[in-house]
């Protein structure tokens, strides 16, 4: 929604060490999900303002690069203990802002943080190799050198966390950055940006742009910026990755999923039932590795549908602010809307609702975004919910006779960003991760997120690019290889 005039709380953009105004006229209110509260007013910034950003990261690069790596690092140091400290503040933020349990919100800045420490171990990992005499007299050196200006376009979904796989490389590794946050949930990277002021970055390091299509287009589209990340949906993760793929910029772009996990009969059903609960509702279902399928084969269709129905009637669904709320809400009444018209469309094309969260009603909190968990059994391979992102508290249940059949399931998605299996057997275990098409695999694991020193994979649907987010991965990305050859004639002139 736009508004003519915002209201008293307005944000501003963050360029050039400065909190700007934006003099655009096209402001969106942020709301609070579970209560229907005007948070604050975002503006929607244009073209020039993102030149302005990109000029000014443009011109504190020269310097920021040629800072040694070990006092380039300095500044993250600093950045932890004040994210440290700060770690209820910005668990209230983002529950205000998208929706998630305080609990889930703070484990959110806990992956933020360890991003934050693996960036700051740059001067080793940053290093190259180097060989003498590949040929006669002749040494030969490769050494990475930063980009210039990278810029990075993030989600809803993880307001805190998501930025962090890109910004603490991105500058330890002698870049500037630019971040375009998602619209709905500004704050938390309100937030973040105050306490990067206190670090001591030189000005025009990192800045902050709040934006739309707008932002986004002007940053693939700017000359000096050399590289782009994104997170988000498939449909803009290919658009972004085509759009600067025509203006030859580095571009990583994280898309959609449809995530699976195979159950098997030999499981332990309590912990599978515990894990995939966590994992298909945990954060309403609004991951980008929340299980959205279960697979289950032989007797486990029975043992295991049971048991996951059970499990999700007795989740607590409310403001994620209040003690024992074990889910929040959805991020907008329109993906509320969404959400609700797909299990509709599921239903009618024969599946069963084993556990119904439509038309949900949380007392103190009826503007709410709720849909409670909801589970869908016997959903027919030809339904479109089998191969459509829901991207909510949905859980849809398909049985297969065995593995084989599971897996030719798998494949046949769109997506491959994580599949899971649950068994007590070693060798359906090296199987399935020998061939699950899907870049992030857990066993008896039900959400297959990577720890900061391993790259966030995603594979098909899910993934647009070459190099990941995190890890060595974002050192490549980082960074461009330059190779040296050097040969230095005798001087016979002079003895040593």
């Amino acid at each position: 929604m736009t508004v003519a005039a915002p209201p008293a709380l307005k944000l501003t953009n963050y360029i050039n060490g400065q909190w700007i105004d934006s003099p655009t006229t096209d402001w969106r209110d942020v709301v609070n999900p579970a209560t229907g509260e005007t948070l604050a007013t975002v503006p929607l910034a244009d073209a020039a303002e993102v030149n302005h950003a990109v000029e000014a990261a443009a011109a504190a690069w020269p310097e920021w690069r040629r800072t040694p790596p070990a006092d380039r690092i300095q500044p993250l140091f600093k950045l932890k203990m004040l994210m440290e400290e700060h770690l209820d503040d910005f668990g209230r933020i983002i529950t205000q802002e998208n929706g998630k349990t305080f609990a889930e919100a703070k484990a959110e800045m806990r992956r933020a943080i360890e991003n934050v420490e693996v960036a700051c171990g740059i001067p080793l990992m940053m290093q190259g190799y180097n060989l003498e005499d590949v040929a006669r007299g002749i040494d030969e050196i490769m050494i990475r050198q930063p980009l210039g200006v990278v810029a990075a376009i993030t989600p809803f979904n993880f307001p805190g966390m998501i930025p962090f796989w890109f910004l603490p490389y991105a500058i330890a590794t002698g870049n500037t950055f630019i971040l375009k946050p998602s619209e709905r949930v500004p704050l938390t990277m309100r937030f973040a940006f105050e306490l990067l002021e206190k670090t001591g970055l030189p000005k025009g390091v990192v800045s902050l742009v709040n934006g739309g299509k707008a932002v986004v287009d002007a940053l693939i589209d700017h000359p000096k910026v050399r590289a782009i990340s994104f997170v988000g949906s498939t449909p803009v993760a290919r658009y972004i990755y085509a759009r600067a793929g025509e203006k030859g910029k580095r571009c990583q772009c994280q898309g959609g999923a449809k995530n699976h996990v195979i159950v098997l009969p030999d499981a332990d059903i309590q912990m599978a039932t515990q894990i995939i609960s966590d994992s298909a509702f945990g954060c309403a279902g609004q991951r980008c590795l929340a299980v959205s399928v279960a697979v289950t084969i032989g007797e486990a269709q029975k043992t295991f549908r049971d048991s996951i129905a059970d499990a999700a009637s007795k989740l607590k669904v409310g403001n994620g602010l209040e003690d024992g709320v074990q889910m929040g809400p959805v991020i907008t009444s329109e993906s509320k809307n969404r959400v609700e018209s797909l299990i509709s469309l599921g239903e009618k094309q024969g599946a069963k609702v084993l556990l119904d969260g439509r038309n949900s009603r949380i007392p103190k909190y009826e503007s709410g975004n709720f849909v409670k968990p909801t589970i869908l059994d016997d959903v027919p391979a030809t339904s479109e919910l089998a191969d459509t992102e829901i991207f909510g508290p949905v859980l849809s249940l398909v049985h297969a006779d065995g593995m084989d059949d599971a897996l030719a399931f798998l494949e046949r998605s769109a997506y491959g960003n994580q599949a899971s299996l649950f068994t007590s057997s070693g060798s359906a275990a090296r199987r399935f991760r020998y061939e699950a098409p899907a870049g992030n695999i857990g066993i008896n694991i039900g959400v297959a997120a990577p720890m900061a020193y391993f790259p966030f994979s995603g594979w098909k649907n899910s993934f647009f690019g070459d190099l990941h987010g995190q890890g060595r991965d974002a050192i490549e990305f980082y960074t461009d290889k330059k190779v040296v050859i050097e040969r230095w004639a005798k001087e016979h002139s002079r003895k040593f």
